[in-house]
């Protein structure tokens, strides 16, 4: 996957595969210790180069934020739309949606706590409102499948935005105790969320 900066809207060309290491460092780092107790000398030291190389490839800590965050959500939308059964039922696309999201943000983990964990501490207003957008877009889609499952009747009528919060409530903040390789994987997991979410807890009997 290509990274570019938040601050670059021209500049589509695949950065070096130097830059890609050291960006898997800072999310590694940031996932680990957070934004604010890592610093540069911090990521230097763990990807091994010296502090001017990474000045070098980065301005700041914050533009190599700027760029994980960037990395963590940049194919989301699309990756998770092309998931969903252009004929399905509301309740398979909401699950595909569902599972979609639960599959890129596993295969991006580090990138995906990093960028939850500092998501509001941007200093770069401009920067913080095209992420928010980005998200803004994604929780449309999913309140549009929901739409669509309450005027076919399939759904109850319920609210598509706290429908939508609710799902993605709790997909995005499984990171918090998600750990791969033990357990049931992030695809399993949210499967059951589903379950719960489309079935109910509240026996039809």
């Amino acid at each position: 996957m290509d990274i570019k900066s938040d601050t670059d809207n021209t500049d589509d060309a695949p950065v070096s595969e130097r830059v890609q290491e050291l960006l898997g460092v800072g999310s590694r780092l940031f996932a680990e210790k957070g934004y604010e107790a890592t610093s540069m000398r911090d990521i230097a030291t763990a990807a091994g180069v010296s502090k001017a190389l990474l000045y070098h490839h980065f301005a700041s800590k914050d533009d190599i934020y700027a760029r994980i965050s960037f990395l963590a959500t940049q194919d989301l939308n699309s990756y998770v739309e092309a998931r969903i059964p252009e004929n399905g039922t509301a309740s398979e696309k909401v699950r595909a949606f569902m599972i979609g999201a639960a599959t890129f943000f596993a295969d991006h983990r580090e990138s995906w706590i990093a960028a939850s964990n500092a998501f509001w501490a941007d200093p770069d207003r401009h920067r913080l409102e095209r992420r928010l957008a980005r998200r803004r877009q994604f929780e449309q889609s999913l309140r549009t499948l929901i739409e669509e499952g309450i005027e076919s009747g399939e759904f109850n009528k319920v609210d598509p935005a706290t429908a939508g919060r609710l799902i993605l409530s709790g997909i995005n903040w499984m990171h918090r105790w998600f750990h791969p390789g033990k357990g049931m994987t992030a695809e399993q997991i949210v499967d059951q969320y589903a379950d719960i979410i489309l079935g109910g807890l509240v026996s039809q009997k």
